[in-house]
């Protein structure tokens, strides 16, 4: 890994939440893009109760275009800070079968980043030791597939396609401190 490159997660949220979930997800992957707009719902319900954190876990073998994808994340992030990296993860999600390099730089555009540093950072890979890290972070806490969420440092027992379970879920998760 790169020394001169910081290891910081992407959160959404007040850092005073009772609740973290952190979502191990794929940008190519349509199951995350559903989860996306089921979280969207869940945690707009739950406010200022819930931290969310998005971390990458792309499916190289099964989606072609999942890792530079999270390149363009990662990069948008690095040079146009974490609103912009939000708003390029809201439009990968929303644009899951356009994710070709020319796609990327319109999208990191869109979302206020320097198009000619993503650019840049695609055609070097500079940024592929940060998604690396999340990767070996999925391995270590066990996951195989995307979409996988971890809620307070256990993994979620509930799909994500039930809104009402998820949010209950939180909600107890809230009212207990973890999961159980």
């Amino acid at each position: 890994m790169s020394r001169r490159m910081k290891m910081v997660d992407h959160v959404m949220g007040s850092p005073d939440a009772r609740v973290t979930v952190i979502e191990y997800g794929d940008y190519e992957c349509h199951q995350c893009g559903g989860a996306s707009l089921v979280l969207q719902v869940v945690l707009d319900e739950l406010g200022d109760s819930v931290r969310y954190t998005f971390r990458n876990f792309p499916a190289r073998a099964a989606h072609p275009h999942a890792m530079a994808a999270a390149e363009a994340a990662e990069s948008v992030a690095a040079h146009a800070g974490e609103s912009a990296f939000w708003a390029m993860h809201a439009i990968l999600f929303e644009n899951q079968d356009a994710l070709e390099i020319d796609d990327l730089l319109g999208y990191a555009a869109a979302a206020g980043a320097d198009v000619a540093a993503v650019a840049s950072d695609l055609a070097t890979g500079v940024r592929r030791d940060r998604i690396e890290y999340d990767i070996q972070r999925a391995l270590a806490d066990g996951v195989t597939r995307t979409p996988t969420f971890c809620v307070n440092g256990r993994h979620l027992d509930v799909h994500w396609t039930d809104t009402e379970a998820f949010t209950e879920a939180l909600q107890a998760a809230a009212r207990e401190g973890a999961l159980h």
